[in-house]
């Protein structure tokens, strides 16, 4: 069933969105706004959510919420209309879920898989990085959770993994393939817990789960990441899938959930467990997607940045019971569901059944309030400039101008470098950096410390290397934008240098293309609510293994656009002038220096580490980007 979800009466923090307006629109939010200033906000920053025609949740015996790829983005997204709910309001959203499990007797479990830090102004300005996610963090009730990649790329972020997440969420934490050498004892141990065999609250379902993150290699050297097809072959793997006394399996963790480990791992435990359903929850790729296994196993990936919660429910189980409920056989058919909640109240209040008033927990607003804190505290308003229009990342064609890299390309990155003293003596230079290097898009208006580390949350600096001769130099940006020997080593060491979403396309073409479209028939016996009741309005539209009718909004598609590995700019000179360099700076972000190096030795020359060099001292990319914008883009907004 579709409806258009809740009155108006229903906003508790309801702010207008990034949207062109009608003017019944307008009225209409004249009336949230009147109704708002007697609500209690959470992020008084962010915007309303908009009306909009919604699809029910497939409540069932069994159903999860789930979480992945949050990188920090606690307090919700500030500029973004449909995703300004915060954690807190998730925390109140996850309780009142929990309460309707209780009282009609099914269960609920909270998943979250991995990439929590690096990629908000929370974590990566804080001081040190962490000191307040975890607290935050921890605020959710979280069933099960594993580690991503972000959790590993440093030694101290890993460390705090150990010494503060693991214990946050003791007994619920799982690391299948992750060991850590403990900075207590110097020796080398699994992060933690292998796997965990559990029972549900209410129904008794007898649970599997192992926790996994894809055989990552670019880990710090405090940890270690077994292959997974290593890992199936332990003796404690091959021991604890001898349990046959078992409802259900659940793999989860930092993993594609078209990529090659999941197929190993459910071709491994479908020879096991030949009829037992198996259920895998995914994340990395930052996409909304959906994979059937077979008849009895599915996988769930819910996206990034707090911009939706997963929602996925079983039915058909057998329960090894519980005081109130007798032990249930498995039904001849099971029956898996899904739904991608956009990440606002206007959504939340729905799905939960409340309003404005009974929606807010006191333990939710506590926890949107501590993101407040921090927020204040971090000064993330500051303003270093006002962007002209919006920059897209792949939302846009590239080359566009409205093109976050063709504005890198085109202006940011040479105008930067050629300010430099080094070149101010004439020296020439290409300028080379990896497009996953830059995580979000840049919106009209204030650009601020928050804006600042959304667009580029990583401590990488740019080094370069004097005087390479231009034939050679002139051919890296080519090896490494081109399918080649660097891109198969690459995909070889599960190293990429896209943003996951555009990477995710190799499993999933269609994504980059046009394809997916508003069907004009939906899957339920009631018609959707048409414009004339509610205009829809830009979002995710996905189209996974069992159609498109898996989001929770309906909305009008948006196209989003492959871009390349790395973009290159000149500085001194411009690819076209009759007479080219005999030699130029090499300049390049130090998060791709072994590609580099490895382009270059492809293109005759040989480098080591040791002849390369810091630039300007080892600013960061960062902090370059957000001294051009005081620069370039000062004034009012």
């Amino acid at each position: 069933m579709i409806t258009l979800a809740g009155s108006h009466r229903r906003a508790t923090c309801e702010r207008a969105g990034r949207t062109h307006f009608t003017l019944s629109t307008m009225l209409r939010h004249l009336v949230f706004a009147a109704i708002l200033k007697e609500a209690s906000c959470v992020q008084p920053e962010a915007p309303p959510p908009k009306a909009a025609p919604l699809r029910e949740l497939p409540w069932a015996q069994l159903n999860f919420l789930h979480t992945t790829d949050v990188h920090g983005w606690w307090g919700g997204h500030l500029q973004e209309a449909s995703y300004s709910a915060d954690w807190g309001d998730y925390v109140s959203f996850a309780k009142h879920l929990r309460d309707k499990a209780d009282a009609d007797g099914s269960d609920l479990l909270v998943i979250d898989t991995g990439d929590r830090v690096e990629g908000n102004a929370i974590y990566d300005s804080s001081k040190p990085r962490g000191k307040f996610t975890y607290e935050i963090a921890k605020e959710q009730h979280i069933d099960l959770i594993s580690s991503g990649n972000h959790e590993l790329y440093k030694a101290d972020t890993a460390e705090g993994e150990l010494l503060h997440t693991v214990p946050d969420f003791a007994g619920n934490y799982l690391a299948s393939n992750l060991d850590i050498y403990n900075p207590k004892t110097g020796k080398l141990q699994p992060l933690a817990p292998r796997f965990k065999k559990f029972t549900t609250k209410n129904q008794g379902i007898r649970i599997l789960a192992f926790g996994f993150i894809f055989d990552f290699t670019g880990n710090a050297n405090n940890t270690v990441v077994q292959r997974v097809a290593d890992t199936v072959k332990e003796e404690w793997f091959t021991e604890a899938i001898t349990d046959r006394d078992i409802d259900l399996v659940i793999v989860f963790g930092h993993v594609d959930i078209r990529s090659d480990e999941y197929a190993l791992l459910f071709k491994t435990l479908r020879t096991v467990y030949w009829d037992t359903p198996i259920q895998f929850f995914g994340g990395h790729s930052h996409i909304r997607d959906y994979k059937l296994f077979d008849a009895k196993s599915v996988a769930l990936e819910s996206g990034r940045y707090m911009e939706t919660l997963g929602f996925m429910s079983i039915d058909g189980l057998s329960t090894g019971g519980s005081e109130k409920q007798a032990p249930a056989p498995q039904k001849s058919k099971i029956t898996f569901s899904r739904r991608y909640i956009d990440n606002n109240l206007y959504s939340m209040h729905h799905h939960s059944g409340k309003d404005e008033k009974s929606f807010p927990t006191k333990h939710g607003l506590d926890a949107s309030k501590a993101i407040g804190d921090a927020r204040k505290s971090l000064d993330l308003s500051h303003k270093y400039g006002c962007a002209p229009h919006d920059y897209w990342v792949n939302r846009r064609p590239y080359p566009h101008n409205e093109s976050i890299f063709t504005l890198l390309e085109e202006q940011l990155l040479p105008q930067s470098i050629a300010s430099s003293p080094h070149l101010q003596s004439g020296s020439k230079a290409l300028v080379i950096t990896n497009t996953g290097g830059i995580r979000f898009d840049i919106f009209k208006g204030a650009f601020t410390k928050d804006t600042k580390f959304l667009v580029s949350p990583f401590t990488s600096a740019l080094r370069y290397i004097p005087a390479v001769p231009y034939k050679a130099a002139s051919q890296v940006i080519k090896l490494l934008n081109n399918e080649g020997p660097i891109v198969l080593e690459m995909m070889a060491q599960n190293a990429f240098m896209q943003p996951p979403e555009v990477h995710a396309a190799r499993f999933r073409p269609h994504i980059l293309q046009s394809h997916t479209h508003i069907p004009t028939k939906y899957h339920y016996d009631q018609s959707p609510l048409t414009a004339h009741d509610a205009e829809l309005f830009p979002g995710y539209t996905t189209h996974d293994d069992v159609g498109t009718d898996g989001d929770d909004t309906i909305h009008t598609e948006i196209k989003f656009y492959n871009v390349p590995n790395c973009i290159q700019s000149t500085v001194g000179f411009k690819l076209d002038d009759e007479h080219e360099p005999e030699t130029v700076d090499l300049v390049y972000n130090e998060f791709i220096q072994k590609w580099v190096l490895l382009a270059l030795e492809y293109a005759g020359r040989r480098y080591a580490d040791g002849d390369t060099r810091s630039w300007e001292g080892g600013k960061s990319f960062t902090d370059i980007m957000t001294d051009w914008v005081g620069e370039h883009w000062g004034g009012e907004c």
